[in-house]
Order: structure tokens, then sequence, then C-alpha cells
């Protein structure tokens, strides 16, 4: 009996010496993910990221946190430091986050034009998706690859992925016909820009005009107007018609950052240094960590230097 007494009162003691240690709840990483991407999303940059890291002493391997970081850090342009927590954000994460890293790793590549080492993340997406029967995924990857190629000069490389992803899509099932219609804008979308690049603008028009009139006859595509006015742009800029260029650019989303770069480059040609400047500026504002992002964001830094 007495031996049980002393042990109980070791046991209190020491659970009195401890107490304070216990009253520190360990910390929220989730709510403090959450709260950082907010603080990012409006230009916060320093604060999210001092989140993450805060997060990230609390968890070192939540792959959740080490993503947005690197995400941030691409924002910010410290891109080699971004790709260590890219890296260990692809290292640690769950099977359903891990095609969303290789393509953040993807997209940190793509903001230094780093072709080569983009593609190769955005050709693991298109594997992963592929091997787990997943052909909209695969499709979405290949497009993305597409279109790196396509903005980094190489329109043979451009041509084939964007023909891969297209058929990849068609083998979409259950895919109801308002996504494959989808998919056909996306296929005549892609073929328009690459014969822009290629510098036939007889054909680039033609797919401008089929596109319209896919869009014009399919109940299901009503809303793709502005995606066949950035088109359309797209091709006039390329094609030395900077005032059809800005017409149509106008109407399309002003809310995509490489929509916005177009613009400011038809600006520029049209000697409207000030309107250039205004859209530089307002790629600045737009934080997020898509291709199109990728693409444009640098040269906006440069150019409002």
């Amino acid at each position: 009996m007495a031996v049980l007494i002393h042990l109980l009162m070791v046991v209190l003691l020491t659970a009195g010496s401890l107490s304070p240690v216990f009253a520190q709840a360990a910390p929220d990483t989730s709510a403090l993910v959450q709260k950082g991407r907010r603080l990012v999303a409006d230009g916060e940059f320093a604060e999210g990221l001092a989140l993450y890291e805060q997060a990230l002493t609390a968890q070192p391997g939540l792959a959740d946190a080490h993503l947005a970081a690197g995400i941030v850090l691409d924002l910010m342009g410290r891109y080699a430091e971004a790709r260590k927590h890219l890296t260990q954000a692809i290292e640690h994460a769950p099977p359903e986050l891990k095609a969303n890293t290789l393509n953040a790793m993807g997209t940190s590549y793509a903001f230094e034009r780093r072709t080569g080492d983009a593609a190769a993340f955005f050709q693991q997406v298109y594997d992963l998706e592929q091997g787990a029967g997943r052909p909209g995924g695969a499709a979405a990857a290949a497009n993305a690859l597409g279109r790196l190629y396509l903005e980094t000069g190489d329109v043979t490389k451009a041509r084939q992925w964007y023909q891969t992803g297209y058929e990849m899509a068609r083998r979409q099932p259950d895919e109801p016909a308002s996504q494959l219609m989808l998919w056909e804008l996306r296929w005549l979308h892609a073929q328009g820009r690459i014969a822009a690049r290629a510098n036939d603008a007889a054909s680039a028009r033609r797919h401008v005009n089929a596109a319209r009139q896919l869009v014009a006859t399919t109940p299901a595509l009503k809303d793709e107007g502005p995606t066949v006015a950035y088109l359309a742009g797209y091709v006039a800029l390329y094609t030395n018609d900077v005032a059809t260029a800005r017409a149509e650019l106008a109407r399309a989303d002003q809310r995509d950052p490489f929509n916005l770069m177009l613009q400011a480059e038809a600006a520029e040609k049209a000697g409207d240094k000030a309107t250039a400047q205004g859209f530089w500026e307002k790629i600045l504002t737009l934080n997020g960590h898509g291709l199109q992002h990728a693409l444009s964001r640098p040269v906006a830094q440069k150019k409002t230097r």
C-alpha cells in the first residue's frame, strides 16, 4: 500500500511539473496554411511565407505547407528556394496531392523558361494520370506540355502534345457531350495558335473562323465567347494585325495574366507605352501559380523595374 501511495505522489508531482508544457497546444498547421494562402492571394508574400514556415516547424513533413511555400517563393522570384520546398512536397505528398505537386514543380521551372526541366515534370503528371486510368487528367497535362512548348518556341512539339491531349480527351467513355465539344474547341484553339506561331496566317484564320462557328452552333459552348476572342486576338497579334489584336484581346478574360501580356505587347507595338505599362503592372497583382502566370509574370517584373 505504501508503495502505491508513493508512486501516485510521483505521478502527481511529475504531472504538475509538466503542466506548463501541456498548456501549449500544438498549432493547427492546416489553418496556418489556409491563412497563409489568403495572405498570398492578397499580395502579402512575406507574411504568408512566415505562416508556412511556422506550420513546417510544427510538422516538417507537411506536403501542403511545402507546396504553398514553393508557390509563394516562385512568386517572389526565389526559384531555387522554391524548388527545395517543392521537392519536399513531392516526396511527402499523399496520392491525391501528387499530381498537384508535380505540376507545381513543372510550373516553377517554367518561370525561368527552363523548358526541358519543366517538361519532365509535366510528363510525369501525364504518365501518372494515364497510368491511373484518368484520361481527362492526362489530356490536361498534355495540353500543358503543348502550351509550354508553343510559348517557348518549339512549334513541332507543341503540335504533338496538343494533338495527344485532344486524342486522350476523346477516350473518356462517360464524358458528357458538352465536355467533348469543349475539347473540340480547345483543339481548334491550339491549331490556330500553332499556325500563327508558324507564320501560317491563312490557316490560323481558318481555325479562328471554325472556332467561332462551333461556339455559335453549340449551346453548351455559349459562354466561350471570351475564349474565341482570345484566339482571334492571339492570331492577329502574331500575324501583325495590331488593331484587331487589341480589340479582340480586350474582349477576352481580363483575369488571365497571359492575355494581359499579349495586350501589353500589342499596346507596345502600337506605340501606346502608358497602356502597356498598365497591363504589365496588373499582371503582378494576379498571384496565381499556373502556367499562364509562369510565362507572363517574370516578363512583367522586368518591364516594371
